[in-house]
């Protein structure tokens, strides 16, 4: 990856963005991509769609979610310590002891999530976010409404790092890593002769609904849709590989195989692989993908779909890692494959 990506890679994920508020980050998505694209487009959901070659019939929608997980505020106390529940898949256990963003109406405050002392019981073994609050300094709460109302949000406040020169870790990679890959494969093919009309979208939601990966796909109307996600990493102490598969950092894009993926996609995407010397590694999704994927699919009269994720350790912690050789290799592939698209193409797995 080259130091302008870094920059705006570390840009996004620096920038909080849980999923309905994610209005500054694709504001800051909209000016990286601009410059490369024919136009940009909007839409009421919150999604930022870039275009090149728009007068083209075959229609490639790419999808990266730019929204992360975070916490809602359901309860400010007397005392003035706010209560809050998930936006997304928050772990419990992860957010203890946290510092938080807290995304006042009025003012952006910095939080902790206080935690019981263990002197004095600590915490109960079976334990929620019910249990958990966050302390803003707040001493009453007429002082906390000044700054925070119900339904505000928050996010964990940490900053990206590198690990090693190798590894990015930190909140909200999945899947601001996605925003990142679409936006650079749509910049990279700018420069190319592309016989295929491409839209990278930055959606909103899926977190919670993937209700703008809907919104994007019913107004493109693409001829096949690829959401660029993220997907469990079992290379790490303490993961049943048995169970969950062998995916590994540094050990290439993973290619998801079942029910909702089109098969003559995913044929395009290794022939890509190979003809560019990347190693793939596969995931099984047997009856959804559980990403932007399946409300793409089942858009207008039905879109050919396909997913391609990054290997991701600790997901839904504060600490998610991911490897930039791996980034590097989903932009890679994807560029390849779609640089290589005639726009004759064939989906329908019954045809030849």
């Amino acid at each position: 990856m080259e130091q302008e990506n870094d920059k705006f890679l570390f840009d996004l994920l620096n920038t909080p963005s849980p999923s309905s508020n994610e209005m500054e980050i694709q504001k800051k998505w909209i000016s990286y991509v601009e410059p490369y694209v024919d136009e940009i487009r909007t839409d009421h959901a919150g999604n930022a769609i870039g275009v090149l070659n728009p007068e083209k019939s075959f229609k490639v929608l790419l999808a990266g979610h730019c929204d992360e997980i975070g916490l809602i505020v359901n309860r400010i106390d007397d005392a003035g310590f706010l209560h809050f529940d998930k936006m997304g898949g928050i772990n419990p256990k992860a957010a203890v002891g946290m510092k938080v963003t807290v995304l006042g109406f009025s003012q952006t405050c910095t939080g902790v999530i206080g935690v019981n002392a263990q002197h004095h019981g600590g915490l109960k073994d079976a334990f929620g976010l019910e249990d958990l609050f966050i302390d803003c300094g707040f001493k009453s709460k007429a002082e906390a409404e000044k700054y925070v109302q119900i339904g505000d949000l928050a996010v964990y406040k940490t900053e990206p790092v590198q690990l090693m020169d190798r590894y990015v870790s930190g909140r909200g990679l999945d899947n601001r890593t996605g925003a990142f890959i679409v936006a650079e494969i749509i910049k990279r093919l700018a420069k190319m002769e592309c016989q295929v009309g491409v839209y990278a979208a930055s959606t909103v939601n899926e977190e919670t609904n993937m209700g703008g990966a809907y919104f994007a796909a019913s107004a493109v109307a693409p001829t096949m849709a690829i959401a660029c996600d993220v997907t469990f990493a079992t290379d790490y102490p303490g993961v049943n590989k048995n169970k969950y598969g062998d995916v590994q950092l540094e050990k290439g894009p993973v290619i998801a195989k079942g029910a909702p993926i089109n098969r003559k996609i995913n044929k395009l995407l290794e022939m890509a692989a190979r003809q560019k010397q990347i190693n793939l590694q596969y995931e099984l999704t047997p009856r959804m993908t559980g990403t932007d994927a399946d409300k793409m699919r089942l858009t207008g009269k039905g879109v050919p779909v396909a997913l391609v994720s990054l290997p991701l350790r600790y997901m839904h912690s504060p600490v998610e890692t991911a490897s930039k050789k791996d980034i590097e290799e989903v932009i890679e592939l994807l560029v390849s494959m779609i640089a290589g698209l005639t726009g004759e193409e064939n989906l329908n797995p019954l045809e030849d």
